[in-house]
């Protein structure tokens, strides 16, 4: 018997089956090979069909089905993980009435701000914990300011996992996590964001019924099951947003817990029961899965745009073959790469920077002594120092790190990024070969309530290694105040 776990992004949908029994992850598949369509009518926005997404998944549970000769019968259970941030208008008849608005959207940044600015830094920071900043509401926001004809059709909003979970069961609604990732959740009173609500002048009666994160939330009804390939009554017992869901899928539940991600962006997610909300304009603050009004668990996400990025560009334009090929130059230079830094933030405005769009920056280079081996090592050091500066801005709103996990498929995979930020945070890195889509099939299992057994089957199944930091770390420690030198030179003049 199977857990079905659905990972929905923007370029991809990702299905998962695990082994209920076990945990064991029995195979993912992607669906479409290529990159799902993005709509773009002007710059700055971005939008998806979401019944794209729908029509993804069920081609994807089809290929597990017929791949592992399963039938509908056998999945007992569905998780879904999605795309945070993104906004789909249904009308009462549960037809969506619009493109859903995704996360890269950034038509809705100066209501957000303008919003920070009326309702107040302080009460933002105490009830909302956030900035309304370019986020769901704001995005409902603008609808209702330049789309009147559609929001007046409005019957419920809902985010991307709230729409899928709704076409295979007919039902709506949402979790409290879901509410707090489109600023709609008030943790000061532990109710739905009213101060927000009242200020965009949005209708109540648009938020859809809150479920649990973890229980019954619905079952697959006739027609979704016709569509899907599930059979009909399967319940769907789960359901988060992407970082969140991959929090959890690193077995990252309690305060001091963090869980780092180093792709094309990178992430630092940590999990903390203090509703600090000193550092809103900088850091996310979001319900975590697991936060109920009694357990204040809260997830504090800092992101940093120009990570992986721009290990990519060099890949791309210097006269290299791979990844590997980098990382093998990278190891001849001695840390600190003779004194070549790299300020890797290329990829827009950092928020972590307070929305400074900065650019990258590669300096002190001398074209007597230096080559390709330097820009990799400093390209893989930059970005590593850029974590370490954003943990540190965890620190201070709060963050006490006591374990550090990483999945086995982005930069932590580079021993000089990892040891990098091993050394000069003085923590283990735990590195687990892991998914989203698999971390949302097995929060299937969670309704149960059985978290130890949950962890047991992370650790059994996916641990690769661990990074120990090393105890000599002065070397580290200077080229780190070095290119946070050059850092503080550039933000001081923007």
């Amino acid at each position: 018997m199977y857990y079905l776990g659905l990972d929905i992004g923007s370029s991809s949908i990702k299905a998962a089956l695990v082994e209920i029994e076990t945990g064991k992850s029995i195979d993912v598949v992607q669906e479409p090979k290529e990159e799902m369509t993005m709509f773009a009518k002007k710059n700055g926005w971005a939008e998806q069909d979401p019944d794209d997404w729908w029509g993804h998944i069920c081609r994807a549970i089809a290929k597990l089905k017929q791949q592992h000769n399963i039938s509908s019968t056998q999945i007992k259970g569905i998780g879904i993980s999605y795309q945070m941030h993104g906004l789909v208008v249904v009308d009462k008849d549960g037809n969506p009435l619009r493109k859903s608005i995704i996360w890269c959207d950034s038509r809705a940044v100066e209501i957000g701000n303008k919003a920070f600015e009326t309702i107040g830094e302080a009460t933002c920071a105490s009830n909302l914990l956030n900035s309304p900043a370019n986020f769901t509401a704001s995005k409902l926001k603008w609808v209702k300011e330049n789309e009147p004809d559609i929001y007046d059709q409005i019957d419920k909003f809902m985010l991307p996992g709230d729409y899928i979970a709704y076409k295979f069961s007919n039902v709506i609604n949402t979790t409290i996590s879901g509410l707090s990732e489109g600023i709609f959740w008030d943790f000061k009173n532990n109710e739905i964001a009213n101060v927000l609500l009242e200020h965009y002048g949005i209708d109540k009666a648009l938020v859809p019924e809150i479920v649990e994160t973890f229980g019954l939330q619905s079952v697959v009804d006739k027609k979704g099951a016709l569509e899907s390939g599930i059979a009909a009554g399967t319940p769907i017992y789960y359901r988060a947003g992407d970082q969140p869901n991959n929090a959890l899928s690193l077995n990252v539940f309690n305060s001091g817990e963090v869980a780092a991600t180093g792709g094309t962006s990178g992430v630092v997610y940590a999990v903390t029961d203090n509703l600090s909300g000193k550092e809103s304009t900088r850091v996310n603050n979001f319900a975590h899965v697991n936060y109920t009004k009694s357990n204040l668990s809260i997830g504090k996400l800092l992101n940093i745009n120009g990570a992986g990025i721009q290990y990519r560009w060099l890949l791309n334009n210097l006269d290299v073959i791979s990844y590997e090929e980098m990382n093998a130059l990278a190891s001849k230079i001695p840390i600190g790469s003779d004194g070549v830094c790299m300020l890797p933030f290329g990829n827009g405005a950092e928020r972590m920077l307070n929305n400074k769009d900065i650019g990258t920056r590669l300096v002190n280079i001398n074209l007597n002594n230096h080559h390709k081996g330097h820009m990799c090592r400093a390209a893989l050091e930059g970005i590593a120092f850029s974590f370490v500066y954003g943990m540190e801005i965890l620190k201070s709103d709060g963050i006490k790190a006591k374990v550090i996990r990483t999945g086995n498929d982005n930069l932590f995979r580079s021993e000089i990024f990892a040891n990098t930020v091993a050394t000069l945070i003085g923590q283990e890195i735990e590195i687990y070969n892991t998914t989203g889509a698999i971390g949302a099939a097995r929060a299937a299992n969670l309704h149960k309530g059985d978290f130890k057994s949950f962890g047991k089957a992370i650790m059994d199944n996916d641990h690769v290694m661990t990074v120990i930091p090393f105890k000599d770390k002065q070397a580290y420690v200077e080229a780190y105040n070095n290119w946070k030198k050059e850092l503080e030179l550039i933000l001081n003049k923007k």
